[in-house]
C-alpha cells in the first residue's frame, strides 16, 4: 500500500458517509423540532386591542344614533320656527290692514256687498263656464251654494227656515 493512499475500503468509506448524512439529518430535525414554534400573527395584545376597538363601536353605536336623530330635529323645530315668524309677520300685516278704514270698506263692499248711501248695488250671475276667481272657490268649498248668494238672502233664508214647523 502506498502512504498516499486511504487505508479505508470504498464499502467502509461509503457506510462512514453514510452515517455522517443521517446524523447531519438527524442533527437538522433536532434543530427544527428546538425551534420555538412560528407565533400566529394575531397576538394577544393584538386581539385585545380588535376587542376593545368593537366594544366601542357597539357602545357608541346607540349614542350617535341619537345625536343624529336629535340634530334632524333641531332642525325640524328651527324649519317650523321660522315659518311661525313668517306667519306671525303676515298676521301683524293683516291686522294692520284692518286697522285702516278704507281696506274694511273695500273688503265690506267685496265681501258681503255692502254700498254706500246713494249708490245702486248690482249683482250679476256668474257664466255658467266662466271660472271662479280664488277667494269664490275658496267661499264655495267652505260654505257650499250659499256661498253664491249675498250675505242676506243667507240671512232671511235662515229665518224662514227657523219658522218652519218640523
Amino acid at each position: 500500500m502506498t502512504p498516499g493512499r486511504n487505508r479505508f475500503s470504498t464499502t467502509t468509506r461509503i457506510k462512514v458517509l453514510g452515517e455522517q448524512a443521517a446524523a447531519r439529518v438527524y442533527r437538522a430535525q433536532n434543530r427544527r423540532l428546538r425551534r420555538t414554534p412560528r407565533r400566529s400573527r394575531l397576538t394577544g395584545r393584538a386581539a385585545l386591542l380588535a376587542l376593545v376597538v368593537c366594544a366601542l363601536i357597539v357602545a357608541l353605536a346607540y349614542p350617535l344614533r341619537q345625536y343624529i336623530g336629535q340634530r334632524a330635529e333641531i332642525g325640524d323645530q328651527r324649519r317650523q320656527a321660522e315659518e311661525a315668524r313668517q306667519r306671525v309677520e303676515e298676521l301683524r300685516d293683516e291686522k294692520a290692514r284692518w286697522q285702516d278704514p278704507a281696506y274694511v270698506e273695500q273688503q265690506a263692499r267685496r265681501h258681503l256687498h255692502f254700498v254706500r248711501p246713494g249708490e245702486t248695488g248690482f249683482l250679476l250671475p256668474r257664466d255658467p263656464g266662466e271660472p271662479d276667481t280664488a277667494d269664490e272657490e275658496r267661499r264655495d268649498r267652505h260654505r257650499g251654494a250659499a256661498a253664491q248668494r249675498p250675505w242676506y238672502d243667507n240671512l232671511w233664508d235662515g229665518v224662514d227656515r227657523a219658522d218652519r214647523p218640523r
